[in-house]
């Protein structure tokens, strides 16, 4: 059955991974030669929800976990870092994943996931969709993740149906391959997807994936002839393009230094859920979420690392002469 604790109506409602970031202290090294290592929750929906929270926005997950302590860890580090964790069902038959990194700066962060023979997070059912808690959340996030596998495509379109584009529907592109029997299945049901959002967000691979584009304007507008009302193009080092049918935007990067790049386009999506919750300009919102990028490409871990709003305003200013000089202030 669908979960039926009620909370209060969110902000920001995502769909999709969760688990165990297993990050190495040390930087620089394989992991055969790490000895010591953090423990963080992870699972790019779930970060973005911590990132809404710690701007203190009310929002939660749709997610599944192992009955394991892992899983134990997940809903207790969701509850202590803001996320509502009343829609994190237990699949029995399935470990909380694991996901493990190496790091070496500034640019080269390989990830290996544990997610065999499938993680909780796909197995998630049309019965575990909270349909009044998606149609009601004032933006709804979901990754093209979930549509890889079965049963979590189903589950995906049946949130994405009882949506039927109320709010702000984002999809983060999120393709990666390991997760996909091919690129042609994945372009297929990503596609489909496209038209049933209202904000995608994707690096140039995955807009190649999405629309067969990766020339920034070109992948823009095939978003928007897909159906999207915004279409975000994240160019790293370059910088990004956003653009709906009448402003465009291009934004340059914001000043860091890189520490460990993995949780930066999470911080990115939080920012942007921020800045359309704040009533922001589009150029605000995205010189926002780029500099939350920033932020926490600077630090070890991913959902701890979200920056609240003061932090984020304050380095904001800080570069704003140099990046912006033309918005207004704040």
């Amino acid at each position: 059955m669908a979960p039926t604790t009620s909370v209060p109506e969110l902000d920001v409602l995502t769909i999709g991974r969760c688990g165990i970031d297993v990050y190495p202290l040390q930087t620089g090294v394989g992991l055969e030669a790490v000895e010591t290592f953090g423990k963080f929750l992870g699972g790019s929906p779930t970060n973005v929800a911590v990132a809404a929270a710690s701007y203190r926005h009310r929002s939660a997950v749709i997610t599944g976990v192992g009955n394991d302590p892992f899983g134990r860890f997940v809903c207790t580090e969701m509850r202590r870092l803001g996320v509502y964790d009343n829609y994190v069902i237990t699949k029995s038959a399935f470990n909380t994943p694991v996901t493990f990194c190496e790091i070496f700066p500034p640019d080269d962060f390989p990830l290996y996931f544990y997610r065999e023979p499938s993680a909780p997070d796909l197995e998630l059912t049309l019965q575990d969709i909270p349909t009044d808690a998606v149609r009601d959340a004032r933006i709804f996030w979901i990754t093209a993740t979930g549509l890889s596998k079965q049963p979590s495509r189903n589950a995906h379109h049946a949130a994405l149906d009882a949506r039927q584009k109320s709010g702000q529907t984002i999809i983060d592109l999120d393709y990666r391959a390991d997760f996909w029997e091919s690129e042609e299945e994945a372009h297929q049901h990503v596609s489909e997807a496209l038209s049933k959002v209202t904000i995608a967000i994707g690096n140039k691979e995955e807009c190649r994936i999405a629309v067969g584009e990766t020339e920034p304007d070109r992948a823009a507008d095939a978003l928007l002839d897909a159906g999207v009302e915004l279409a975000i193009v994240k160019q790293g080092p370059y910088g990004t393009l956003a653009k709906t049918r009448d402003e465009r935007i291009e934004m340059p990067v914001t000043p860091t230094h890189t520490f460990n790049g993995l949780g930066a386009g999470d911080a990115f999506g939080g920012a942007v859920c921020h800045g359309l919750l704040s009533g922001w300009s589009l150029k605000k919102t995205i010189y926002a979420a780029s500099t939350a990028g920033a932020i926490v490409a600077s630090r070890l871990e991913c959902s701890t690392a979200m920056p609240t709003e003061p932090e984020l305003l304050a380095t904001m200013r800080l570069h704003k002469n140099n990046i912006v000089p033309e918005l207004e202030d704040f």
